[in-house]
């Protein structure tokens, strides 16, 4: 469908200032697309000094127009012609994807470093999974239902454990691929009785699609 949309570019070799032009039409096709799915975004933006592509963090979005709380979303990983890494991350529902993380805490600016505050212990939580699950969509396809451990031995985020889903109707065979933390043995019961079942039980007690762990397991 993304090749529908945009199929022209890619039937003849275009000049990098034609590639650059095309990107930005890209950007702002994805950008409206999650805006159709989460609502306006907030002014503030995460910048990072250093690339994403060359080792730093990525530019994080914030979403809080939507449902309660904050909607924190990439917007570096879907690209028309790869990025340093490869092709942009696709999996069994989208031909091209991007992350969200819920927190149910509202934004707060200017707070994000402060760990003192439970939107900013949220935040820098969703920020660290985030970064880690970026690279890792490039090396792996990340499909809704399953899930993921981090080794123990990743600097603040070891041992966490995820759970993926689709979040929201795809827009041209653009989506967005939702992460939500879970405890572990919520993801034993995934494991063993299927993600579908899993993601059923948040939604039944109110957790889905947040990553808040201030919470009960749910099994």
């Amino acid at each position: 469908m993304v090749k529908e949309l945009f199929g022209k570019l890619f039937r003849r070799k275009l000049t990098n200032q034609e590639k650059d032009q095309k990107e930005k039409e890209w950007y702002d096709f994805k950008f409206r697309a999650i805006e159709s799915i989460l609502g306006k975004p907030h002014d503030n933006i995460m910048h990072s000094l250093i690339s994403f592509y060359a080792g730093g963090a990525l530019h994080l979005h914030y979403y809080p127009n939507g449902i309660e709380g904050t909607g924190i979303v990439t917007k570096e990983l879907s690209t028309l012609y790869g990025t340093e890494y490869g092709d942009s991350p696709k999996n069994n529902t989208y031909d091209h994807y991007e992350l969200v993380m819920f927190t149910k805490e509202a934004i707060e600016v200017g707070n994000t470093f402060d760990v003192k505050t439970q939107y900013s212990g949220a935040e820098k939580n969703i920020r660290s999974l985030l970064n880690t699950v970026a690279r890792f969509s490039f090396e792996a396809t990340l499909n809704p239902n399953e899930t993921c451990e981090f080794p123990e031995s990743f600097e603040e985020i070891g041992g966490k454990c995820l759970i993926f889903d689709s979040y929201g109707d795809a827009v041209g065979g653009f989506g967005l691929m939702l992460v939500i933390e879970i405890f572990r043995s919520e993801m034993k019961f995934a494991m063993e009785n299927s993600g579908t079942a899993l993601l059923s039980k948040l939604k039944e007690s109110g957790y889905y699609p947040y990553s808040d762990m201030d919470r009960d397991p749910v099994v």
